[in-house]
């Protein structure tokens, strides 16, 4: 692993989206003696399964999963990062979170902490969606708009095959690892998210995957002794 590189991968459908989020990264300060790549995976079969092609194809310590709608506006973003990195006890952050998991498992259901600017539709705006005290507040899941990681953990695309709870369970894969989660503590967004309309055509039944899976582990591991 390269400990001095940074990568930005994103899945993309869509040439403006992509060229719009590139020009947005393209302009972040590097930190001395760090290099930046840029990784688009068009035809995914899935976010997991295009996440971890894009892990499997880089060297860099410093992964950043990142929606193609996504825009980092924050300009010290690398720095920001590599700040929290520092702690070697974590292991991914993101810019929204829940630090509880509610029991249905939809994380808009429960309070989350975090920061961002929104694009929806007919209106475009700051969030303050938690308060935090201190650098950072750790969750027990972030929102896949970004996902950042300067740990390598395979994607569960073997359980997770659409576009939902690949966020959630890579959030449960890392702290399953004894690593951190967090949501560092934002002066401002550090991102803009134009998300539009949500196609939640497949988000229940991944729901249901990722409760009887992180939720029924137990249950299963005694089903299959």
């Amino acid at each position: 692993m390269n400990d001095k590189k940074i990568c930005f991968i994103a899945c993309v459908n869509h040439d403006k989206y992509e060229r719009e989020m590139l020009k947005y990264i393209n302009h972040l300060e590097v930190p001395e003696n760090y290099t930046v790549e840029c990784m688009s995976i068009r035809g995914a079969k899935s976010m997991a399964a295009g996440y971890n092609e894009g892990m499997q194809s880089s060297d860099a310590k410093y992964k950043i999963y990142l929606h193609q709608d996504v825009f980092i506006v924050n300009p010290h973003f690398i720095r920001d990062m590599l700040h929290i990195f520092a702690d070697e006890r974590i292991g991914m952050l993101g810019m929204v979170g829940a630090p509880k998991m509610p029991e249905n498992a939809i994380m808009w259901n429960a309070p989350r902490v975090g920061k961002i600017y929104y694009n929806a539709i007919y209106e475009s705006k700051e969030s303050e969606i938690g308060r935090i005290e201190g650098n950072y507040c750790e969750v027990e899941a972030v929102d896949g708009l970004l996902m950042a990681t300067q740990y390598d953990l395979k994607w569960r695309e073997d359980l997770f095959h659409n576009w939902d709870f690949y966020d959630a369970s890579q959030s449960q894969e890392f702290i399953r690892q004894g690593y951190k989660v967090v949501v560092p503590n934002q002066e401002q967004p550090w991102c803009i998210h134009d998300d539009g309309f949500y196609n939640l055509k497949n988000y229940y039944e991944s729901r249901k995957i990722f409760n009887a899976y992180y939720r029924g582990e137990k249950t299963m591991r005694m089903q299959e002794e």
